[in-house]
């Protein structure tokens, strides 16, 4: 497993990671076994939020990661509209809670919200300074946002902005990942199967994919995680509901692509016009 800087962070993360939206949703033990085979296997960045399932998706990590804290880059979020600077504390101190651990390695505003940023950037610096986050970043920030919370950034961020990215959504690559190219932000992309909207086998995406993963002895979806990890910023966040996905996502993980087949891939899945819009699910 390929591992890399995180932002500005003095620390090496794994640039395949495991997401945990809608894992609550029936997987049950099923989920923690994902999750417990995506740490064997490297994927030690695991990333969540208490909107998951209102806190639900907290809890499973908590029993995935028992015993083994200390090999974990634990994120989760605080939603926008908990993000004063009390309740950034108080949120923090809710999922700390449920994850069972004392401190996140980062934590993130979730998406702009109704609070002003000085808030939020206080409550993440106060949260900082007694040890329960060790950084902290935001998520689903357009480049305006981003210059808003550069102006009123803290010491000890931000470090990531994780947005949508996957093939077939890549309006990041106008403006927001070189500008947190620019700034030393780690870039995390989350949904990177398109939630949904893979190509299929059929399709003439889905061939290519298909073409190129037989080449390397790779699966599909692991040709599709190597192009989303292709830059230094990118890190992914794939979820997996069983122990066979997770395993799956791994393997990515040491594909490396070559010059031809990651042009291949970009004229195949064409970025579209820049838009002053991000994406979001």
């Amino acid at each position: 497993m390929e591992r890399r800087r995180f932002g500005s962070l003095e620390v090496q993360v794994p640039v395949i990671g495991q997401g945990t939206w809608e894992l609550e949703g029936g997987y049950g033990a099923s989920a923690v076994a994902a999750l417990r085979k995506g740490l064997d296997l490297g994927m030690t960045h695991v990333d969540t939020a208490e909107m998951y399932g209102s806190g639900a998706a907290e809890e499973i990590v908590a029993e995935a990661i028992a015993g083994r804290r200390e090999q974990v880059f634990l994120v989760s979020k605080v939603l926008p509209g908990n993000a004063s600077r009390r309740g950034t504390v108080r949120a923090c101190e809710q999922s700390l809670s449920r994850l069972r651990t004392d401190h996140l390695d980062c934590y993130l505003l979730h998406w702009p919200g109704p609070h002003p940023l000085e808030d939020t950037v206080a409550g993440f610096e106060d949260l900082a300074r007694g040890g329960k986050i060790r950084s902290w970043g935001v998520s689903n920030f357009d480049v305006a946002d981003l210059e808003e919370v550069h102006r009123v950034r803290g010491a000890h961020g931000p470090v990531c902005n994780q947005v949508l990215y996957h093939l077939g959504e890549r309006a990041i690559e106008h403006r927001v990942l070189p500008w947190c190219e620019k700034h030393g932000l780690a870039v995390v992309g989350y949904s990177p199967f398109g939630h949904g909207h893979f190509p299929s086998p059929r399709s003439r995406q889905g061939q290519v994919l298909q073409q190129i993963g037989d080449a390397h002895q790779a699966t599909v979806r692991q040709v599709a995680l190597a192009f989303l990890v292709r830059r230094p910023p990118l890190f992914t966040i794939p979820k997996a509901s069983s122990a066979a996905h997770a395993a799956d996502n791994a393997g990515a993980g040491a594909l490396r692509l070559s010059g031809t087949e990651l042009g291949r891939l970009e004229d195949t899945f064409a970025l579209r016009a820049s838009s002053d819009d991000l994406p979001m699910l």
